[in-house]
C-alpha cells in the first residue's frame, strides 16, 4: 500500500502548475527579502511550510507585523497584519503571474504596505518580468494539494532529523529561487571562497556545510528526489556507502550529490525510516570526509 503522506507527484503531470506556483512564490519571497531584516546565510529570504500551505512567517513593517500565506487548502493568498487587517484573493487555474503580481501589490497597498522589489525572476522557469508574464497561468488544484501534502511530510522528516544535531543549523525552509525544501548543518569552520563566487554564494557558503533537502524535479533530475551535498566537497566523498541501497551519488555542476528518488521512498514498506537512514548516511559520509567532530555535534536523539 502506498502511504497517503507520500502522494504520487510525477513532474511532467504538473510541470505547468509547478512553474506557475514557483513564480508566485518568487514574488512573495522577494517581498520578504525586501522587507525582513537581514539574517546570516540568507535566512531572511525563504518561505516556511505551514498546516495550510506556505508562509513568509512574520515580517516587521511600520504598522507592526504582517504575514503572507499561501492557503493551499482554500486556494487563496492571504495577507494578515498584527492589527488584524486581512486581505486575500483566490488562486485558480488561469491566474497569470502578471495578475498575481498586480493583485498582491494592490492588496498590500490597501493595508499601507508598499514594498519595492526587482520584478525579474531569479533562476526560475521564466525570465519574463512578473508584471509582464501572462503565459504562466496553470493552477491544478489537485496537484497543488499533493504538493502541499508532500511538503508537510518532508518538513516533518527534516525537522525530526534536525533534532539529532546540536551544532549550528538552519531551520527547515523553502528557498524560492530553486523551489526546494532544505536543511543545512554547519561545522563552525570558515570555508574558502571560490574566485568566481557571486554575492549569494559567498554568503550562503561562507562556512563549511552539509545540506539536505527535497525538490520536485527539474530538467537535470526530472523526478522528485531527496538530496544531500557537502560544501566544500571533501576528497573521497563519493566513495562513502549510502543507505538505503537505492540511494546513489550523482555528479551535479562538477560536484557530487547524493540522491534518493521519491518514488523509491513512497512505495517502500517504511518510507520514514528510509528517508531518515538516507539523511543520516549522507551526514556521516560528509562529516567523516570533511573531518567534522561528529561526537561533539551529536544530540544522542533516538534514530
Amino acid at each position: 500500500m502506498v502511504n497517503s503522506a507520500f502522494p504520487e507527484i510525477p513532474l511532467e503531470a504538473w510541470r505547468p502548475t509547478k512553474n506557475t506556483l514557483h513564480l508566485y512564490c518568487q514574488i512573495v519571497g522577494k517581498i520578504r527579502l525586501a522587507m525582513h531584516p537581514w539574517l546570516n546565510h540568507w535566512w531572511h529570504v525563504p518561505l516556511y511550510v505551514t498546516p495550510r500551505g506556505l508562509s513568509t512567517h512574520t515580517i516587521p513593517y511600520a504598522g507592526g507585523d504582517f504575514e503572507i500565506e499561501f492557503d493551499l487548502g482554500e486556494h487563496v493568498l492571504r495577507i494578515q497584519t498584527s492589527s488584524n487587517q486581512i486581505e486575500d484573493f483566490a488562486l485558480y487555474d488561469g491566474l497569470s503571474v502578471a495578475d498575481f503580481y498586480s493583485s498582491i501589490f494592490a492588496n498590500l497597498a490597501k493595508i499601507g504596505i508598499n514594498p519595492t522589489i526587482n520584478p525579474v525572476p531569479y533562476e526560475a522557469p521564466s525570465t519574463t518580468p512578473f508584471d509582464e508574464n501572462s503565459e504562466n497561468k496553470s493552477y491544478d488544484k489537485e496537484y497543488v494539494e499533493r504538493f502541499h501534502r508532500t511538503l508537510v511530510t518532508v518538513d516533518g522528516l527534516l525537522t525530526k532529523f534536525r533534532d539529532r544535531f546540536i551544532g549550528k543549523s538552519t531551520p527547515v525552509h523553502m528557498f524560492w529561487h530553486s523551489f526546494d525544501l532544505a536543511l543545512t548543518r554547519f561545522s563552525g569552520k570558515r570555508a574558502p571562497t571560490r574566485d568566481s563566487a557571486g554575492m549569494v554564494e559567498r554568503e550562503a557558503y561562507s562556512h563549511e556545510v552539509i545540506s539536505f533537502g527535497f525538490w520536485f524535479g527539474d530538467d537535470n533530475v526530472p523526478a522528485p528526489a531527496f538530496y544531500s551535498y557537502t560544501a566544500p566537497e571533501p576528497a573521497g566523498l563519493a566513495d562513502e556507502t549510502l543507505s538505503p541501497s537505492a540511494a546513489k551519488w550523482q555528479e551535479s555542476n562538477g560536484s557530487r550529490m547524493a540522491l534518493l528518488m521519491y518514488d523509491d521512498v513512497r512505495t517502500a514498506d517504511d518510507p520514514n525510516r528510509m528517508v531518515l537512514d538516507f539523511l543520516e548516511s549522507t551526514y556521516q559520509a560528509g562529516a567523516k570526509r570533511a573531518d567534522w567532530d561528529i561526537n561533539e555535534f551529536s544530540s544522542n536523539a533516538a534514530a
